[in-house]
């Protein structure tokens, strides 16, 4: 089979398309034929060994995929011709994959595997960020960063269907837009405006609830100014490129809190949550509540310039591989 892989860690994150034996299924995991896998900013680190996990070497990026079983281990409860989506530890830029029992889910039949892939992390992410951490209630206003982004894209539409104000940020009139098409009742241009005093003039000086912010750096320093009494900044990445030092005293006289989410954790810590959540997503989906924004799509051999293209924030939504 084809596949990416990472053979030594330099600084430009040099891959190889190489051929590669394929994997076999074991104890209660599988194999699928990929048919979609997801890329992350995380990948982007990862590759130049940047990310807190470090697989050992040589490895294949690649931490989502949709596709199909083609071999099932012994105490799989999946079976070939099963349609598949799966969180794994890496793997995923390759024509198969090694698919764990624990972050992997059926797909329903009328579910796009391009749509699939969107679901592994985007999701249920923004979900934990808004539901399980910052404990967003209906009337409440939520201020979510990167909107065109792929998080960002799920959290507004989320925050919507629970009842929430939305307040996104973006870059540049397109993406703006289509923040607005996702269901943002505003949009910040960051390019053009300054965030702080553009959200407070939105707010009547109140601040916003909840904060989402997978971004990093002086967004997040600045999102604790954009916070009301009370408010909960969540962090769901860095994508920046920095990591804040977060001011205690605005925490402490907002009396506001700052939350994390790694939700690749909770698969382990929490794996009674992984279920349910997914087949409310699925049903979301299938009503028409959510629908994952996926426009940039690339071939398989073209990973290096899907990377290269989200580290640049040329994207929108989910990107995607297809082999």
């Amino acid at each position: 089979m084809k596949a990416w892989t990472v053979e030594r860690i330099t600084e430009d994150g040099a891959m190889a398309f190489t051929e590669q034996p394929r994997p076999a299924a074991d104890g209660d995991g599988c194999v699928i034929r990929v048919e979609a896998a997801g890329v992350n900013f995380l990948d982007t680190l990862m590759i130049r060994g940047q990310y807190q996990v470090k697989p050992p070497l040589p490895f294949t990026p690649g931490i989502e995929v949709a596709g199909t079983v083609v071999e099932a281990g012994p105490g799989s409860p999946y079976r070939e011709g099963d349609r598949l989506c799966a969180l794994l530890d890496h793997g995923g830029f390759a024509e198969y994959a090694r698919v764990p029992r624990v972050g992997s889910e059926r797909i329903p039949d009328d579910f796009p595997m391009r749509e699939a892939v969107a679901l592994p992390i985007i999701y249920p992410t923004a979900h934990l960020a808004l539901r399980h951490r910052a404990n967003l209630r209906a009337g409440e206003t939520v201020l979510v960063h990167a909107g065109a982004g792929g998080v960002g894209s799920a959290a507004i539409q989320l925050a919507r269907h629970w009842g929430a104000r939305v307040i996104a940020t973006a870059g540049g009139p397109d993406k703006t837009a289509l923040c607005r098409e996702l269901g943002a009742d505003l949009v910040i241009d960051y390019t053009a405006e300054p965030l702080v005093e553009a959200v407070r003039a939105a707010t009547g000086g109140a601040g916003v609830d909840v904060v989402v912010d997978p971004v990093g750096g002086k967004v997040a320093t600045d999102s604790l100014r954009c916070l009301a009494w009370g408010g909960r900044l969540v962090i769901v990445g860095f994508a920046g490129g920095a990591i804040a030092d977060l001011p205690a005293n605005r925490l402490l006289l907002k009396n506001a809190a700052a939350l994390g989410v790694f939700w690749g954790e909770y698969r382990r810590h929490h794996p009674e949550l992984i279920a349910p959540l997914f087949a409310e997503l699925f049903e979301l989906r299938r009503a028409g509540i959510i629908k994952p924004l996926i426009r940039d799509v690339f071939p398989l051999a073209d990973a290096p310039k899907a990377l290269e293209a989200l580290g640049a924030r040329r994207t929108v939504g989910k990107v995607v591989l297809v082999p």
